[in-house]
């Protein structure tokens, strides 16, 4: 995965946190769309320490 993008909606937290962390750790770099700016910007944290770019994008799907 790496070089490539991937966008996770809900991966500021449970299986979503999850699935962007699987991601990071397979080298891709994530985006995460998500609600709760707080909880983002603790995923975003967890998920650049990890190596990779992360950014959020406030989303309300």
């Amino acid at each position: 995965m790496s070089g490539k993008a991937a966008i996770v909606t809900g991966g500021n937290g449970g299986i979503g946190l999850g699935i962007a962390r699987g991601l990071a750790q397979a080298g891709a770099n994530i985006v995460v769309a998500a609600r709760n700016q707080q909880k983002t910007d603790s995923a975003l944290e967890e998920l650049r320490g990890l190596g990779v770019i992360a950014i959020g994008v406030p989303t309300e799907v």
